[in-house]
């Protein structure tokens, strides 16, 4: 298996935490109208979206190794995995003029950014089936 393949259980969490950090930073900005929060928000955003492409080609790289059942729930996995980088590269690029929008792109804003946010939350879940099966947390 290639290095950029071994690297993606590495490099996944950081755009999981990001983007999440990111929808949560400006649901803070949504309740208090705080300019900061939308600041933090988006670096977090333009962030996980860079560590989203890296996680999606290092994920491709390890399915597609030598040993590795594809499996149905891999499937997902790695769809899942495309369409949040995808949407999060998206949304990321839409903040280039946040600030200057109105309230209807602002909205369209935050709905893509809370969109993107349970994409790659649900393709972390289903990647930890993959690696801990869905008895993990059963005693």
């Amino acid at each position: 298996m290639a290095l950029v393949g071994r690297l993606h259980p590495l490099i996944v969490h950081f755009p999981i935490a990001l983007v999440m950090l990111a929808a949560a930073a400006e649901g803070a900005a949504a309740a208090t109208g705080g300019r900061r929060w939308r600041i933090v928000g988006v670096i977090n955003l333009r962030a996980g979206a860079a560590f989203a492409v890296a996680a999606v080609i290092a994920g491709w790289r390890l399915a597609s190794a030598p040993g590795v059942d594809p499996t149905p729930l891999l499937e997902w996995h790695r769809w899942l995995g495309a369409i949040a980088a995808v949407l999060t590269v998206a949304t990321a690029m839409a903040t280039s003029r946040v600030e200057r929008r109105s309230f209807r792109d602002l909205a369209i804003y935050r709905l893509a950014l809370f969109c993107a946010a349970t994409c790659v939350a649900v393709t972390g879940h289903v990647g930890g089936l993959l690696v801990w099966g869905a008895d993990f947390l059963r005693p």
